[in-house]
């Protein structure tokens, strides 16, 4: 028996409960592992309250929440390929086996070694955020000294995408509330404050001819305000926001397989994707982990640490 903190029906976090479950058996292409760190992300409290049924994997009340984790393989399901019992790996329980527990089943094909040198609990924050920050990027294709504004720069996924967006010699303007200035500015982005500053016009005076590229972190109503700010409406990138493509703009495609997050892996040990991990809770403090994220009140990546 293992100890998971989910949800045991679809609803706000008054449906939230710690229980007991026994170790899931990998199916095919699945593998267990003993989970050491849980990330913990907006996507989270989206699932629990069942605003994205396709990833939900179909399995019966009570659910695990989480969606990124890493830890150690304990068993293989059939069709598993390059990975062994004992590995130390990360990955993305797109199965619906959750990640906020003891043990859990990752998606084989989503799941990578950790490289040698590499925590797991950094390893545990790039299924998400570090390869969200890839795909973005990689989509806009922007050539170095290009500018590009990241709209909700001061979270998880938006300093890494400030974070590579200045390794790849990117001019980066950053949106957010006070709170995130400081994490923001670190990784050398030039910081607008919503809350006291008209965002539009304080992003033209520090870009007047418009910028290269946009990725927006924060969706309906800020991408309709800043998505002007583009010099072309198809360089904007929308992270969370579908309805991004009525205004020519584009829906990241992600890419969530071992190759990506092994690029991702390696961009961490070289420090270009080092998280900003603000706060690390045990699995007994999950209710306010994921309340930090769900409430909007945290700067980088919060994760759980369960073993």
């Amino acid at each position: 028996m293992g100890h998971a903190w989910g949800f045991g029906r679809h609803g706000g976090p008054e449906v939230q409960e710690f229980f007991d479950r026994p170790d899931p058996v990998p199916g095919r292409g699945e593998v267990l592992i003993r989970v050491d760190v849980a990330g913990v992300n907006p996507l989270d409290h989206l699932l629990r309250a069942g605003l994205v049924p396709g990833l939900d994997g179909g399995r019966p009340f009570p659910r695990v929440l989480g969606m990124e984790a890493a830890g150690t393989v304990l068993a293989l399901g059939e069709d598993v390929d390059g990975l062994e019992v004992g590995d130390p790996v990360f990955g993305f329980a797109l199965t619906g086996g959750g990640t906020y527990a003891e043990t859990t089943v990752l998606s084989a094909p989503n799941t990578a070694r950790i490289p040698a040198g590499l925590s797991a609990t950094v390893a545990a924050t790039l299924p998400v955020a570090g390869t969200t920050a890839v795909d973005a990027l990689d989509q806009l294709g922007l050539p170095a000294g290009a500018t590009i504004l990241v709209n909700g720069v001061g979270g998880g996924v938006g300093l890494a995408v400030a974070r590579l967006a200045a390794a790849r010699e990117l001019h980066v303007v950053g949106t957010g509330s006070a709170a995130k200035r400081e994490p923001a500015e670190t990784v050398g982005v030039r910081f607008v404050d919503y809350t006291t500053e008209d965002v539009v016009a304080a992003a033209r005076e520090l870009v007047p001819g418009g910028f290269d590229g946009i990725v927006d972190l924060v969706g309906d109503p800020s991408l309709r305000t800043v998505a002007p700010l583009a010099r072309d409406p198809r360089t904007v990138v929308a992270v969370g926001d579908q309805s991004v493509a009525d205004i020519g703009g584009r829906f990241v495609e992600r890419r969530l397989d071992r190759e990506n997050l092994e690029r991702a892996a390696r961009l961490a040990l070289d420090g270009v994707l080092a998280p900003a991990i603000t706060a690390v809770h045990p699995l007994s403090d999950a209710p306010a982990a994921l309340a930090t994220v769900e409430n909007g009140h945290t700067s980088g990546k919060v994760v759980i640490k369960v073993t």
